[in-house]
């Protein structure tokens, strides 16, 4: 994920989500409409309703919180729903749906109060057997959920996902209405956290029984968040309106928002910049690397620091690309600082580990470049493949100028230094994304982003061959072994250690090369006030307005 202005948005953007440890209700920072200082409304003086242009630069692929798996999806999934907790102004955790939550001293147990007012968007009441449903639907291996590995923290999650337990041994229960309780099968200090990810998401059973394709058309869509969804034009627009049962609306702002899909992002800066959008770049859509350059030297880019990672990525499961050498001759032999200060322009560090070094893993990575060793691996690599010369494999990514751009400077350095011809070949967003998750690829580009400040979020994702978003298909019982075993660790120090040497295992089969860590560029546009960006990276609309 995720998931990306306001004058105060650096500090949204530099803080962390807080892990709730404690046994206290914690309190909603917002003042009502009515208590906040003259001009911060935000309401337009003619009484015209205030409206937000936005674009995005694909198709979302659902509009399901359960099956999601991508930034587009979860910001459009964060308009029309809302999950236990959301984040304040400032990007700080703070209690959504649910008013107050209480934990065991070991966290093992957590509990939630959900609020009486809270209601779905025909009317219906939110209540807590709307979470305990969802989160088993989630959970079942018929849902298919990309994301199911996040609610493994729940005791019995992935047994019954794997079919070894019941629906009924989740540790998940509604002990009422409004009492949401939640066993662990460890202690997992930062659990509050994970109930703001869209997997956590509570759904009107009805909707969901009664229409198996409920989320691909906005009149079928029932949602508990900000806004309900109006308007859906597949590959061509979506349009957003306050929503009359949210139970916070005094906060809500923006009467409409209204969103363009727009694949080339070049189109989307020139409307930005002819006042058609209002907003310009991350989150909303990729800077050029032509328009980086030039915005940087007007004093206007601004990068948001969200924990992340691109890398190229290998189908294990396709030769040449089951040799473990190959792997690594193609990861040695990339300069990627030359990527970084020709291309991408944005001062993001290199990557020479996947869990990005804010998270404070190994800040030193596990290898560097060397091209001598990349063409002895090759070598080697290629005998044991029994192979003359090198076999015909097409890198793959994503539309979008700054991996074209990337996608052209690896082949060439390729050719150069390795003595290989690779293809290479695009598609939109979501065709991209279902080949990939589908293992319709021989490699690529792939950008993976924090779902919650920890390394295991960046680890467990190759736990399981099978696993969701294990696009790579990894399997390796060592690296398995150890992540089993740090879910389980309460020592801090230990725990590290077992993740360190997990992630020391992944950077030497080298599944996936690192390119880069995450910087998310865009414009600043001081017209639009309150809008968040996740400190984590995507895109919550609840506080913005717009400043004529």
């Amino acid at each position: 994920m995720k998931k990306w202005l306001r004058v105060a948005c650096s500090t949204a953007l530099l803080a962390s989500l807080m892990i709730g440890c404690t046994t206290k209700p914690a309190e909603n920072a917002q003042p009502a409409a009515s208590q906040q200082p003259a001009g911060a409304t935000g309401k337009p003086a003619s009484g015209e309703p205030m409206v937000l242009h936005w674009s995005i630069t694909g198709e979302p692929p659902t509009m399901d919180p359960g099956i999601a798996t991508d930034a587009s999806s979860m910001d459009m999934i964060n308009l029309a729903f809302e999950g236990l907790t959301i984040v304040d102004r400032q990007g700080q955790m703070i209690n959504g749906t649910a008013e107050s939550f209480t934990n065991s001293p070991d966290f093992t147990h957590f509990t939630f109060t959900l609020r009486k007012d809270a209601k779905w968007s025909n009317g219906d009441p939110v209540t807590a057997h709307d979470f305990e449903y969802a989160i088993k639907r989630n959970l079942d291996p018929k849902t298919a959920s990309g994301y199911a590995y996040q609610l493994f923290y729940i005791k019995g999650g992935e047994e019954f996902f794997n079919g070894t337990g019941k629906a009924e041994d989740v540790g998940v229960k509604a002990k009422d209405d409004y009492t949401l309780d939640f066993t662990l099968r460890s202690p997992t200090p930062f659990f509050r956290e994970l109930t703001s990810f869209t997997t956590y998401y509570p759904l009107h059973k009805k909707t969901l029984e009664s229409n198996p394709k409920w989320a691909s058309d906005a009149s079928t869509i029932v949602g508990n968040g900000p806004f309900v969804i109006d308007q859906w034009e597949h590959k061509a627009k979506l349009a957003f309106s306050k929503s009359p049962t949210y139970w916070d609306q005094a906060n809500v702002k923006l009467d409409r928002i209204e969103i363009v899909v727009i694949e080339d992002n070049n189109t989307a800066l020139s409307m930005f910049e002819n006042g058609d959008l209002d907003w310009g770049g991350y989150p909303s859509f990729g800077l050029s690397p032509d328009a980086i350059g030039q915005i940087k030297e007007q004093g206007k880019l601004v990068v948001a620091d969200n924990p992340g990672t691109k890398a190229v990525i290998f189908n294990t499961q396709k030769p040449p690309f089951t040799n473990k050498k190959i792997r690594q001759a193609f990861s040695y032999s990339i300069e990627r600082q030359q990527l970084i200060d020709n291309i991408l322009q944005t001062g993001v560090p290199p990557a020479y580990g996947w869990v990005p070094t804010s998270m404070g893993l190994n800040p030193d990575g596990y290898f560097k470049e060397d091209i001598d060793k990349a063409r002895q691996l090759l070598a080697e690599g290629m005998k044991e493949l029994g192979l003359s010369e090198f076999p015909k494999v097409t890198y793959y990514y994503d539309t979008g100028e700054t991996d074209k751009k990337i996608a052209q400077a690896l082949q060439d350095e390729w050719k150069k230094t390795l003595g290989v011809n690779i293809e290479i070949r695009t598609a939109e967003w979501k065709v991209f994304n279902d080949d990939v998750q589908n293992g319709k690829y021989d490699f690529g580009i792939w950008l993976w982003g924090a779902d919650f400040n920890d390394p295991i979020n960046f680890l467990e994702m190759y736990k399981d061959k099978e696993g969701g978003n294990n696009v790579v298909r990894f399997d390796n019982k060592e690296y398995r072994d150890l992540l089993n075993k740090s879910y389980y660790e309460t020592d801090a120090a230990k725990r590290k250690q077992l993740m360190f040497d997990a992630e020391k295992i992944l950077m030497d089969e080298m599944p996936l090369a690192p390119l880069h860590f995450r910087g998310n560029a865009y414009v600043k546009n001081d017209k639009v006030k309150d809008f968040v960006i996740f400190p984590l990276g995507g895109s919550y609309f609840k506080y913005a307005y717009v400043e004529k």
